[in-house]
């Protein structure tokens, strides 16, 4: 008989900031292989023994060097899907937040740089207007109150 592998094989914990300006939401815009585009919060993987208020913290610290305040647990969803030809199942904790620095909410795009040097831009988008590309988590919409 093959061995399975465990239930919680491939499940991955993560923690997004959900960075608010009246209906702008700040957020990373990807490139798929396809040429298409889709957005989703900054944040990243829990890691273990951490909570996810303190992932997520960490996360915009390290991505964009700046301090942010966590207003409250804004609720958590689960995606299943497929990325680079792989299945992923990520169970997303969802944290309103807001900066510290109150003069990040003038800037529209806000340089940083990800643990692996990569550099990356976060922007605000409008998510009461038409999105060039679907924004993740699916269902963050919805939560939001937007949909």
């Amino acid at each position: 008989m093959a061995e399975r592998s465990p239930a919680y094989a491939g499940i991955r914990p993560v923690a997004l900031a959900v960075i608010r300006d009246g209906s702008r939401l700040l957020v990373r815009e990807y490139r798929t292989g396809r040429g298409g585009r889709y957005y989703r919060p900054l944040g990243g993987a829990i890691h273990f023994g951490e909570r996810g208020a303190d992932a997520v913290r960490r996360e915009i610290r390290e991505e964009l060097g700046e301090a942010i305040g966590i207003v409250r647990h804004l609720g958590t969803l689960e995606n299943i899907f497929e990325r680079d030809g792989q299945p992923a199942h990520w169970i997303v904790l969802l944290f309103e937040a807001e900066f510290v620095e109150r003069a990040r909410y003038a800037s529209e795009r806000i340089q940083g740089v990800e643990g692996d040097g990569e550099r990356i831009e976060a922007r605000w988008i409008d998510v009461c207007q038409p999105l060039e590309g679907p924004l993740y988590p699916e269902g963050l919409l919805e939560l939001l109150g937007t949909n």
